[in-house]
C-alpha cells in the first residue's frame, strides 16, 4: 500500500479533485494548507503511476503496517441540526437521528462542507421526491430518506458508488433505489427534487435535461457564479470556502 499524493493551487483545486475522482473513485483524502490543497490516495502501484500520467508528478511513500486504524483517524462524525453523520466505529448520541456510512466503500463520508452544506438545505425544506445525481456513498440519499422525502432515487456513473449507496443504505434501514446512470445523455426520472454535489461545470451541463421543479446544488466556491439557466436562483449559504444554492424552475 502506498501513499501518493499531488498538490495544487487553490484556483486549480475544483479540475484537479475531479481528476482524482475518475482516478480513484473509491475514494481519497483532501488536506488543505495556505497556498492551495492536497490530494492523496492510499493505491498500489498501478494507482500511483495512473496519477503519475494524470498531473505529471506525484509525492510516495509506503504505509506503515497500521494504516488501517490510522486511516480510521481521519474519519470523525459530523453534526448537521439534527442529524448525526458518522462512520460505524463511532456512536451517535440518543438525541440525533442517525446516518451511518463506511467510509471504506466510496467517496463521501458526510463530513465534507459540501455535503453539510446541501444537508442544511434539505433541513429547510418539506419532504417529496428525490433524485441525488452523483450519489457516492449515498449520504445524501440517506438523509433524504432519513428525514422522510419519498421516493428517493440514487444515480451514479460508477457501479462501486450505486453498490456503495446500496449497502449504506441497508444498513441505516432506508429505502433506495440506486442504479447506475450516465447523467448527461440517459433519460432522467423525473422528481419534485433533484440534488447534486457535484462540479460547477457539472451543474450547468445537468440543469437543462432535470425534470425537477427545485435544484439543490454543491460542489464549487463562493466565487462561481449564482447563475443558472431556466432556474431561478433562491438562496445560497457557505462554509470554509465552498458554496450551496438552491434554486426553482422558472
Amino acid at each position: 500500500m502506498r501513499r501518493v499524493s499531488v498538490a495544487v493551487p487553490v484556483e486549480r483545486a475544483e479540475e484537479a479533485r475531479a481528476q482524482m475522482l475518475e482516478l480513484f473513485p473509491e475514494g481519497f483524502e483532501e488536506v488543505e494548507s495556505s497556498d492551495g490543497v492536497e490530494l492523496i490516495a492510499y493505491t498500489d502501484p498501478g494507482g500511483e503511476e495512473r496519477l503519475w500520467q494524470a498531473f505529471g508528478g506525484a509525492r510516495g511513500q509506503d504505509v506503515a503496517a497500521d494504516w488501517r486504524d490510522r486511516w480510521k483517524a481521519f474519519h470523525h462524525p459530523v453534526r448537521v441540526g439534527r442529524l448525526w453523520i458518522g462512520p460505524p466505529w463511532h456512536d451517535p448520541p440518543d438525541d440525533a437521528i442517525p446516518i451511518v456510512i463506511d467510509p471504506g466503500r466510496a467517496f463521501g463520508t458526510g463530513a465534507h462542507p459540501t455535503t453539510q452544506l446541501l444537508v442544511e438545505l434539505m433541513l429547510d425544506i418539506e419532504p417529496a421526491s428525490v433524485v441525488d445525481f452523483g450519489c457516492g456513498s449515498g449520504v445524501l440519499a440517506i438523509v433524504a430518506a432519513k428525514l422522510g422525502f419519498d421516493p428517493v432515487i440514487a444515480l451514479d456513473t460508477e457501479e462501486s458508488a450505486v453498490a456503495a449507496t446500496r449497502a449504506n443504505a441497508a444498513a441505516n434501514g432506508v429505502e433506495i433505489e440506486a442504479r447506475r446512470v450516465d447523467v448527461l445523455n440517459d433519460e432522467l426520472p423525473t422528481a419534485e427534487i433533484s440534488l447534486a454535489n457535484i462540479t460547477r461545470a457539472s451543474v450547468e451541463a445537468l440543469a437543462p435535461r432535470l425534470r425537477s421543479q427545485r435544484f439543490l446544488t454543491s460542489g464549487y466556491f463562493p466565487t462561481d457564479e449564482d447563475v443558472l439557466a431556466d432556474f431561478r436562483h433562491v438562496r445560497r449559504i457557505t462554509r470554509e470556502g465552498w458554496a450551496a444554492d438552491h434554486y426553482e424552475r422558472r
